[in-house]
């Protein structure tokens, strides 16, 4: 019966409704978005910034970490591919959270809320973005598979130092230098992160009416995040360590507007 109750349209369309309700034509794209945006311009100008910054620390190359023939025993699994592909991350981590957005802008017509948002998602995923990959060029940590970037024939040479002499593709031997933290971790929990927080306050997860419900929708990204990180450890693309750091990163660093 309980369950009944919960799952009526009404009463479970309600955890969706956000509390306050707002006239539909008091504050929508149309009336108020141009000027929300021009008063804003100095935080987008700076998100283009961010992009820059961020495109120039994925085409430097990483810090050439010595690695040697006693380290490679730790880095012998083998290359397999992604199973959550590069292109994917933006897809979940920005555009699912801003089609979220769009459709609590539905409901209530507040443009302010949408805006806010969405500038606060996108600055949060490149923050983030930004400290990651500047850890990632500045530690040069060989990831778990470095041996068969190295090596790809699996003939291993080295210098007179024990050092690796890699011969294997540049682009791979690049990327096998950028283990720490994980890239794909902390853009998830980064951008699922918010999206977690953003439904906590809009269906007012802690207001004590006890509907499960709400919990549920509110791990629901956080627990897609989870699993976004345990896929990098069995694709051996990172350690362990990685993957938490990179969890830590994303989803500590939070932005939230002061408005």
């Amino acid at each position: 019966m309980a369950l009944q109750n919960l799952l009526s349209f009404p009463k479970f369309w309600s955890l969706f409704q956000g509390g306050r309700q707002i006239d539909p034509t008091a504050h929508t794209i149309k009336s108020h978005g141009a000027t929300l945006a021009r008063n804003h311009i100095h935080d987008w100008l700076m998100l283009v910034l961010l992009i820059l910054i961020e495109v120039i620390l994925n085409v430097i190359h990483p810090f050439r970490r010595f690695v040697g023939r006693d380290m490679m025993e730790d880095l012998r699994y083998p290359m397999k591919q992604n199973t959550v592909p590069v292109w994917a991350v933006p897809l979940y981590a920005v555009l699912l959270p801003i089609f979220v957005f769009l459709f609590f802008y539905m409901r209530r017509r507040d443009v302010y809320d949408l805006h806010h948002s969405v500038l606060g998602l996108l600055f949060a995923v490149l923050i983030t973005g930004v400290l990651t990959d500047s850890i990632k060029d500045a530690v040069g940590r060989p990831r778990p598979d470095f041996f068969w970037r190295c090596f790809p024939d699996g003939v291993e040479v080295y210098d007179k130092l024990g050092g690796v002499v890699c011969h294997g593709k540049a682009s791979d031997i690049k990327e096998g230098h950028k283990s720490f933290p994980s890239g794909h971790t902390s853009w998830s929990f980064a951008g699922l992160g918010f999206l977690s927080l953003y439904l906590c306050g809009k269906i007012k997860v802690f207001d004590r009416q006890g509907h499960i419900a709400k919990l549920c929708i509110l791990f629901l990204p956080l627990l897609a995040a989870c699993l976004v990180g345990i896929s990098r450890v069995d694709d051996y693309w990172h350690h362990w360590q990685d993957v938490f750091a990179g969890g830590l990163l994303g989803l500590c660093l939070k932005i939230r507007y002061p408005f």
